[in-house]
């Protein structure tokens, strides 16, 4: 089959890989019908290479339809629509139960210290072949997949997989107050999706970016804007009587711009042999976090930060000291597919209240992705979100 392939640091490949097929009694094995880029498969594009091997197949947000089911699927059958969670879950273990899929105890990488395994994601994650392909083995299918109906267009449902729950998560854990006032950092697909999922809950939503067309976009739902600068957080207290927001939505993470150091450590990082930059970059901060610390210092005294942006160094300076002392609470995390998708569909419907039917920039042919990873890296022609169609 056709797939796109990591072949080295801003290298990606369209070319052939061998088709999947059913391991495990649990497996399904699903034809692809669109797939996403999502904003954290650039930070394998750029920052995570010494995880990846060369040929390691991409993408993590996934519909398609069912082609084959092992044995011990139940509730599928070959003809059904799905969409794929990009965390591997049973449904039956300690966490699952408790609504933490993304810590799944059955598919857990232990010999990685990590968490729920994800498709297309890098050792630290099981190594999963992704959905960036014309077909892809789903592991746990007894579980994972969702059932979605068949008729209305892919983009109305693909952003289950991934775009939607970190968004709906992300907003459900900054714990915003009736008619309280959020902060999203970040405009691209999750920060652009929870302005949208906060501001129909009634809340007020001032979105912040660099990039104009991304701010742009959200104005033209009723999104308050300004544009990241050093001053932003004079213009943020300016706009809420001098307090800060209640809550403010992290969705940059660790390629933040306005972090020239760190910039420099990644790339400095980047000039050492894999197993060495492995090494560094599990015990060095490496992040660039503007993002993070514009988020501390905007927040109001008591308020919640919510930490959805992907950052990967365990050694990276936290201002203690302001955290303890504006009583900030902070939550993050992957978000936990399966615990929110029966929240988000009812709001798929015809009346379209996310607008997820046009909330894809760019539809393009599974074979233009290498070229559409680097004009999404470099954020050009107003790209904010990739469909990509096998």
């Amino acid at each position: 089959m056709k797939a796109l392939t990591w072949q080295g640091k801003r290298s990606i490949e369209y070319g052939d890989v061998p088709d999947p097929r059913i391991e495990q009694p649990t497996d399904a094995i699903v034809k692809v019908t669109s797939t996403g880029i999502c904003g954290s498969d650039l930070h394998l594009y750029e920052v995570m290479g010494p995880f990846l091997d060369a040929g390691d197949v991409l993408g993590h947000e996934v519909i398609g339809i069912v082609e084959e089911t092992g044995p011990e699927v139940g509730g599928l059958q070959p003809g059904d629509r799905v969409v794929v969670p990009f965390q591997i879950a049973c449904g039956s273990c300690f966490m699952c139960t408790q609504g933490l899929q993304t810590q799944c105890e059955t598919t857990q990488v232990r010999s990685q210290g990590m968490g729920a395994a994800l498709f297309g994601y890098t050792k630290l994650y099981g190594q999963v072949p992704g959905g960036q392909a014309e077909y892809l083995r789903v592991p746990q299918a007894q579980y994972g997949p969702i059932k979605v109906p068949q008729g209305p267009p892919d983009d109305r449902f693909v952003y289950l997989s991934d775009v939607l729950p970190t968004a709906w998560q992300a907003v459900e854990y900054a714990g915003i107050p009736p008619e309280g006032t959020v902060v999203v950092l970040g405009l691209g697909p999750i920060g652009d999706m929870a302005c949208r999922i906060a501001q129909h809950r009634g809340h007020r939503v001032i979105g912040v970016d660099l990039v104009p067309e991304r701010l742009e976009r959200v104005r033209g739902y009723g999104v308050q804007t300004r544009t990241y600068s050093r001053h932003l957080a004079d213009a943020i207290r300016d706009l809420t009587d001098e307090r800060g927001p209640d809550s403010v939505i992290d969705a940059v993470g660790m390629e933040a711009h306005g972090s020239p150091v760190a910039r420099v450590a990644q790339q400095a990082a980047g000039l050492l042999p894999d197993a060495i930059q492995r090494k560094f970059m599990q015990k060095a901060g490496v992040d660039r976090m503007a993002a993070l610390l514009t988020a501390i210092d905007i927040v109001r005294r008591g308020g919640t930060i919510s930490l959805v942006g992907v950052y990967g160094g365990m050694a990276d300076p936290m201002p203690m000291l302001q955290i303890f002392d504006k009583q900030i609470q902070l939550r993050m995390g992957q978000a936990n597919v399966r615990r929110w998708s029966s929240q988000i569909l009812p709001l798929l419907t015809d009346e379209d209240p996310l607008h997820v039917d046009s909330f894809a920039t760019h539809h393009l042919p599974l074979s233009d992705g290498p070229a559409a990873y680097e004009s999404f890296q470099q954020k050009n022609d107003g790209m904010v979100k990739v469909l990509l169609n096998p």
